[in-house]
């Protein structure tokens, strides 16, 4: 509604996973990157959780483009309330089988023969499960299950556990110990510090094909930053709304008063940085050191796993911190596609 009188192309803060609009923090990156790792690597079974609005989605449509680079094999399943025959129904069609028997047993061997097939072929197979702190024990276990398959050398099917951080407590659960001892490698995502959610703002400005600097206010970012609690889809549902009040009212600039109102209209709970009377004009952390997330720095912060995968995967690794680097430097309107460049 707003997009023409601000002079953009598209809706800036749309809060629908874009995979080619993904702000990389050095944690996505390495969140991303590990899970990569893990899968090319055939580690078995991997997890990755954080708060609701983190951006886990996202992280995770951009993964399936990587591994697609790479040609492996992967079935993506993002509804969590089915029973065990379900979800074996759905991972099987995912993976392109066009008929799946009705029988569990004829299921399973034809399963575990598309993975032999795969793995012959050198190819790797994953099966990438989102929301999964909303699946049940009796799910995960037969998750577990599946991990399985394997040859006398490694894994034929590599298992990547999506959810919120409940899934934490659901594996600590006795009945899920043994799926919590297979799980590899644990990454997640923590939230955004105040110049971070700055750096956010302006990488969706751009995309969104601002030619001009964003609208917001010094003092406007500063009460994002705050109300947002550094939680990237609140930081979405805020700019938008607060850009169509400057609308509303013909204001070519986003002042606090925009957000304030934005905020109150949306029922956020008001944070304290919010209400502090010093807040005008200065740059307070939106939230404690230990709970804000990094910002872009040109390597990884945790160099363990990308450097294994440099050393086994160098032309995917190279394409990938094309990308990275590319969104560093400005470059933004090609995003993902720079990883389909030979």
């Amino acid at each position: 509604m707003y997009e023409n009188f601000f002079s953009l192309s598209k809706a800036p803060f749309s809060v629908v996973p874009d995979p080619d609009c993904t702000y990389l923090t050095t944690q996505h990156a390495d969140a991303i990157s590990g899970l990569a790792y893990g899968v090319l690597e055939r580690k078995g079974y991997l997890a990755l959780t954080a708060e609701a609005g983190l951006g886990k989605t996202t992280a995770l449509r951009v993964l399936e483009r990587l591994l697609a680079e790479s040609d492996v094999l992967s079935s993506v399943i993002s509804v969590p309330r089915l029973n065990s025959s379900e979800f074996l129904e759905l991972a099987m069609l995912n993976f392109g089988f066009r008929e799946v028997p009705s029988s569990k047993a004829q299921r399973l061997k034809r399963l575990e023969e598309f993975l032999i097939d795969a793995n012959a072929e050198g190819k790797i197979a994953a099966l990438i499960v989102d929301e999964a702190h909303e699946m049940s024990a009796d799910l995960l276990e037969e998750i577990r299950l599946l991990g399985n398959f394997e040859s006398s050398e490694q894994k034929l099917l590599q298992i990547v556990l999506v959810g919120q951080n409940q899934l934490n407590d659901h594996l600590n659960a006795p009945e899920l110990w043994q799926l919590k001892q297979r799980i590899t490698l644990r990454l997640s995502l923590g939230r955004l510090d105040r110049e971070a959610v700055e750096a956010y703002i302006n990488f969706r400005w751009d995309y969104a094909g601002g030619s001009l600097p964003t609208p917001f206010s010094l003092a406007a970012l500063d009460a994002i930053a705050a109300w947002s609690q550094g939680v990237p889809r609140l930081v979405n549902v805020i700019c938008d709304n607060a850009l169509l009040i400057a609308f509303s009212e013909s204001n070519r600039s986003v002042d606090v008063q925009s957000v304030r109102e934005a905020c109150e209209e949306l029922l956020l709970p008001m944070s304290p940085i919010a209400r502090a009377p010093s807040f005008k004009g200065a740059r307070p952390a939106a939230l404690p050191a230990e709970q804000a997330g990094p910002g872009i720095t040109d390597e990884p912060a945790n160099g363990t796993a990308p450097n294994s995968w440099v050393a086994a995967r160098p032309a995917l690794w190279k394409r990938w911190r094309g990308f990275t680097h590319s969104q560093k430097n400005g470059r933004l309107k090609t995003g993902i596609l720079l990883l389909k460049e030979p």
